[in-house]
């Protein structure tokens, strides 16, 4: 089963609290993770924004709804407990509770008339709405990422081999291997066939090396240069190997890659795009945006 939306989370969540007792948000959790048979895998994905992990943020807001219309309420910091109001909709047995649901409730009604007072819109919070606001902008954050990365790599391929040289050691730095930039400039040299290829520092002492090959390539890479690569990490006594295409490798090369007992990473062109991204190479920023959360320890007093 995938992981269920905020709003499909609201009713369980209720009927979970209905005992009349004080949850913590832990115990709830707990318990909509065994009612959804949520797995490991699922339980670990997070936003892209940052390291909460789906689930939470989406139990959380169907929290914050279910409250604003007065079914729930807070009594301390992180438990919620059912409200007379919430246990008579219960006792209504009704199918599903959602954002069409509550918009009979006054309470639910003046928080969505404050919203749209202050934004000028309430289109963030529509009843066919399955996705958090954070998810929201999560979504447009990717499609501006991926369309970015588009961009990029098509302006990779037209610039010289040259330069495509110094982007790979400018990438290979930032995120820790090469040692100096003189050490990653002259270990890596350009090769014959519009690629380039060398032996870099796996950390700034040197205790392990890497062998790279990178291919400024619009073919793809298949098995073929794949074996020769592994032949090539052999003569050189090399356990570790990067090898990095603006194109794609074919399915073969990324079997081939599973089945060695040589430690060999494939950076096809849109990872490439997407650790340049990561490491502002070949970017720049327009804009930052931060999130923020009500800190209730600032809230709690003795």
């Amino acid at each position: 089963m995938s992981i269920p939306d905020f709003q499909t989370i609201m009713l369980p969540y209720l009927k979970f609290t209905s005992d009349n007792k004080v949850h913590s948000r832990k115990d709830v959790i707990e318990h909509l993770t065994g009612f959804f048979h949520l797995s490991e895998d699922e339980l670990k994905k997070t936003l892209a924004s940052g390291p909460q992990p789906v689930f939470h943020n989406r139990v959380g807001w169907a929290n914050t709804f279910l409250k604003k219309a007065g079914l729930i309420e807070a009594p301390k910091r992180g438990f919620s407990k059912i409200t007379q109001l919430g246990l008579e909709v219960l006792a209504k047995k009704p199918d599903k509770i959602d954002l069409r649901f509550l918009k009979q409730f006054p309470a639910y009604i003046e928080f969505r008339s404050i919203k749209k007072n202050h934004t000028g819109d309430d289109s963030s919070e529509s009843e066919n709405d399955i996705q958090t606001p954070l998810e929201l902008i999560d979504g447009n954050y990717l499609k501006i990422n991926k369309e970015l990365a588009q961009d990029l790599l098509g302006q990779v391929k037209q610039n010289s081999p040259r330069f495509f040289e110094r982007l790979v050691v400018e990438l290979m730095l930032s995120m820790g291997y090469g040692g100096s930039r003189d050490d990653a400039g002259q270990a890596i040299g350009q090769s014959h066939d519009g690629g380039i290829d060398g032996i870099i520092k796996e950390d700034k002492l040197g205790l392990d090396v890497i062998y790279l090959q990178a291919k400024r390539w619009e073919n793809v890479v298949g098995s073929k240069e794949i074996r020769n690569f592994v032949g090539s990490l052999v003569g050189r006594k090399a356990n570790k190997g990067v090898f990095i295409t603006t194109s794609e490798f074919t399915k073969d090369a990324v079997e081939y890659v599973r089945t060695i007992g040589h430690k060999v990473v494939l950076i096809d062109g849109e990872m490439l795009a997407q650790l340049m991204i990561e490491n502002n190479i070949g970017v720049s920023k327009i804009s930052n945006y931060e999130v923020k959360k009500i800190d209730s320890d600032y809230f709690a007093e003795e």
